[in-house]
């Protein structure tokens, strides 16, 4: 559009952000006026970046970082993804030769003018704690006037009010209706239309609403008129500026240069470095950088790529996701869902089906009404997990690189899919990927996550759950001040922490983890930490809480190969502490209390299994057995003194049981007398429940052990009426913890009653009328026939229950099987298994 078409002055592209319409009527506008120089919206700072954005390995969605020098935490982003039209405008006037400048608050203000408005919120924040004085209602802290001045009014959306008065109630719907979805053709004829019918509304919007409620963008746009000026002045008239719709009253508006500098004088600033990062459309769905978080990246996406039938080529998409899901889905599928969701459309009154009618058509012809697999389109695809890429030449932190170097050669992509990663630390290569992933924790950046895998007892298995995220970015930015590289700067943060700790549970979890990353350089300040607090600290529950840390690095010290006699002196020095405080510490708690060091005794004992095991010797001095010992008899005191919470003598007690340091008549004998009748229900319940309850099995002990479940059978059954209600919650928690075909089998073991012969029975006779535990009173010899018939058939044996012996081999005998078990020449698979099914089953004949 030149020669007489074009208004006088700059080409005002007022846009919205990340709008597929508003990107493909940008270029058209751009390919038409062939403008001199093009101004977007974005911090100035980052003009220097601006020449990655034609690297060809470059890959949106990305978007531009800035974060202050001496605070790498308070940063910014500012997305942009394929479809963005300033992205468009960048790549146009990079492929045309023509100078692209960013035009909005260089990036130093904006942090700083952000900074403050944190500080503001939290000192608003207090006030309103501390008395009256709060405005109800008014802008966020973003958006509080400079100065403490009368309160801002709410922000008002501008689409929703043109929605509004065009009589729609839904503003996505109305915008995908007037543009996005607006036809190619109606652009080719006039490319400045939608621009100019756009900039009337936000005109007439501006004339009433005025700012809108966001007084930060009267500072915005003062910079941005005198960046206009500065680019007129070099390039005359000849220019297209692209900004958000609302923008564009502004800076069409006639000021002087001296009214616009006014409101820029004295704005706070920091010193800020910015580069670019890639960025995911999961993460362009949620409310952040420009404030134009869309719902729907991956569609929005597919509607700027698609040339032409776009609601076909997104039909089909969804059929090759969901066929790859192992559904049936046909051509015809396609067809019937592209039909029914113009239909829709028609019935809608809408120009085009938008993602509304093609994800209605989805779920009644493809997902056959379910929106199980429909979550699965929104997901993959109306989403997406689309993950940008920066060219290696873009500016980062030292450590970031680093990071970037690490997890090339260990293989670790970052992925913005959250992905299960199994490590066998006894391979190199997953020995260095868990050094680095635990070195990242200790710097507070959260790519990987442990998880529980598969289930395993030894130490050499890790499973992570890892999830690239852009924010990481940010993280690895503040991290970085720590050091250059992931391995100093975890190191020194490390040191820091474990000098800045107070509680002692901190220093020894930090222990582990400097373990775990493999950081010896830190180690020996942890330890001095750990030696100091420790002697410091006469808390039993406190020792008590450090002593499993310390364990687990122990036992992970051997499969790394770590050096830790040091750790293990320490960890013998809390157990003997903890023996000797606690027994003590168990006296006079109430139900609060006991419970707590219930959980931390549970903690303690696994502690001293691990300190005592094979590698205890040589850290402890070859006192293994006297610690082991020790440990022992506090166990016996807890569970015989009366004075001790009922919760705790019931587990102490378990705990020796377990361990085979207490004689099954001996837990028998010390169950009878807590569940005798002198003792108060309330107490027998929480003996109950520290035997029994929690994460130790009992519910398999009371299942194989018929006479301790006698004990609690007759001691419940003869609990009075008026206080069974108190007793009841307690028992529920316990019983309830447990499996539900535990529990069935447990209530089918009480239903029956106790066994003919009483508690001698119960331990496994084989007599008439003796049973085995959780086993019926006799054998059924119908029901075991029943099932002979099936087992033959599962095993594909011969189906008659009574061979004959003198019948030759079958035809299909196969030689190579050898005999059976009677010398015949029948198939030993099958046969052989065959013959031997009939008598376990206790069948006749």
């Amino acid at each position: 559009m030149t020669g007489a078409g074009r208004p006088a002055g700059p080409l005002l592209l007022g846009v919205r952000h990340h709008g597929p319409g508003s990107a493909r009527a940008v270029r058209a506008a751009l390919e038409a006026a062939r403008p001199r120089a093009v101004l977007v919206e974005g911090p100035p700072e980052a003009d220097a970046l601006l020449p990655l954005a034609a690297d060809e390995r470059m890959r949106p969605p990305v978007a531009l970082l800035a974060h202050a020098v001496d605070d790498p935490g308070q940063a910014a982003f500012w997305p942009l993804a394929a479809f963005s039209p300033e992205w468009v405008a960048i790549r146009w006037g990079l492929e045309h030769g023509v100078p692209v400048r960013f035009i909005d608050l260089p990036a130093a203000h904006s942090l700083a003018m952000a900074q403050d408005a944190e500080h503001a919120a939290d000192g608003a924040a207090a006030e309103e704690r501390d008395g009256p004085g709060g405005a109800d209602g008014g802008a966020g802290p973003a958006d509080a006037p400079a100065g403490g001045g009368p309160a801002a009014r709410a922000p008002i959306d501008p689409i929703g009010v043109l929605a509004e008065a065009a009589g729609h109630d839904d503003p996505e719907r109305w915008w995908e209706d007037v543009v996005e979805h607006r036809a190619q053709g109606g652009e080719a004829a006039d490319p400045g239309a939608p621009f100019a019918a756009l900039a009337e509304a936000m005109t007439a919007l501006r004339e009433v609403h005025g700012d809108g409620g966001h007084p930060r963008d009267a500072v915005r746009e003062a910079h941005m008129r005198i960046q206009l000026r500065k680019a007129v002045k070099e390039f005359g008239d000849d220019i297209a500026v692209v900004c958000g719709a609302w923008h564009v009253p502004a800076l069409g508006t006639r000021t002087t240069l001296a009214a616009d500098r006014a409101l820029l004088k004295g704005l706070p600033k920091v010193k800020a470095e910015l580069t670019w990062v890639p960025w995911s459309h999961r993460r362009l769905a949620r409310r952040s950088g420009y404030g134009a978080g869309i719902d729907s990246p991956g569609w929005y996406g597919h509607l700027f790529e698609a040339p032409d039938r776009p609601i076909e080529r997104w039909m089909t998409k969804v059929a090759g996701l969901l066929r790859d899901e192992d559904r049936f889905v046909s051509s015809a599928h396609v067809i019937e869902a592209v039909r029914l969701a113009g239909s829709l459309a028609a019935l809608r009154g809408r120009p085009l089906a938008g993602l509304g009618e093609t994800t209605d058509a989805i779920r009644a012809v493809m997902c056959e009404g379910s929106d199980v697999p429909l979550a699965l389109v929104h997901d993959r695809l109306t989403v997406g997990e689309t993950l940008g890429r920066v060219p290696d030449t873009a500016p980062v932190v030292p450590l970031q690189r680093d990071l970037t170097r690490r997890q090339r050669t260990l293989r670790l992509k970052p992925e913005a899919t959250e992905r299960e990663l199994e490590l066998d630390l006894r391979k190199d290569n997953d020995a260095a990927r868990s050094r680095l992933l635990h070195r990242l924790r200790v710097l507070a950046v959260d790519w990987g996550e442990p998880a529980t895998g598969r289930a395993s007892t030894g130490t050499f298995r890790e499973s992570w759950r890892l999830r690239w995220e852009p924010e990481l970015y940010v993280q690895v930015a503040d991290a970085g001040t720590w050091g250059t590289t992931v391995l100093s700067a975890a190191t020194a943060k490390a040191a820091s922490q474990a000098a800045s700790a107070t509680a002692l549970a901190e220093v020894t979890a930090l222990a582990e983890q400097c373990l775990l990353a493999e950081l010896p350089d830190a180690l020996p300040v942890v330890m001095r930490a750990l030696a100091d607090r420790a002697a410091l600290d006469a808390d039993v529950g406190h020792l008590a809480d450090a002593l499993p840390a310390l364990a687990r690095t122990l036992r992970y010290g051997d499969v790394r190969s770590t050096d830790t006699a040091a750790l293990g002196e320490v960890a013998a020095g809390l157990a003997e502490r903890i023996c000797v405080g606690l027994p003590p510490a168990c006296t006079g708690l109430d139900a609060d209390g006991a419970e707590a060091l219930r959980g931390r005794m549970d903690g303690v004992h696994t502690a001293i299994g691990l300190l005592t095991g094979a590698a205890a010797p040589a850290h402890a001095g070859g006192a293994a057995d006297g610690l082991r010992g020790r440990w022992t008899a506090v166990l016996r005191k807890l569970a015989v003194r009366d004075t001790v919470a009922g919760v705790v003598r019931g587990r102490a007690t378990r705990l020796l049981l377990d361990d085979g340091r207490l004689a099954e008549d001996d837990a028998a004998r010390l169950m009878g007398l807590a569940l005798s009748p002198g003792t108060p229900p309330a107490d027998a319940a929480a003996w109950i429940e520290g035997f029994v309850g929690g994460a130790a099995g009992g519910g398999m002990l009371l299942v194989h052990d018929e006479r301790l479940l006698g004990l609690v059978d007759a001691w419940l059954t003869g609990v009075p009426a008026d206080l069974f209600d108190a007793v009841l919650p307690l028992l529920r928690r316990t019983f309830s913890a447990y499996e539900a075909g535990v529990r069935r089998t447990l209530g089918e073991l009480v239903g029956r009653g106790p066994s003919a012969e009483g508690p001698a029975a119960a331990g496994g006779g084989t007599g008439t009328g003796a049973t085995a535990p959780g086993f019926g009173p006799g054998l059924d010899e119908a029901r075991a026939d029943a099932v002979e018939t099936v087992l033959r058939l599962l095993l594909a044996a011969d189906p008659d229950p009574h061979p004959d012996p003198d019948r030759a081999p079958e035809p299909n005998h196969d030689p190579r099987s050898g005999p059976g078990p009677d010398g015949d020449a029948t198939s030993g698979r099958q046969g052989g298994r065959a013959a031997n099914v009939k008598e376990p089953l206790g069948a006749t004949g």
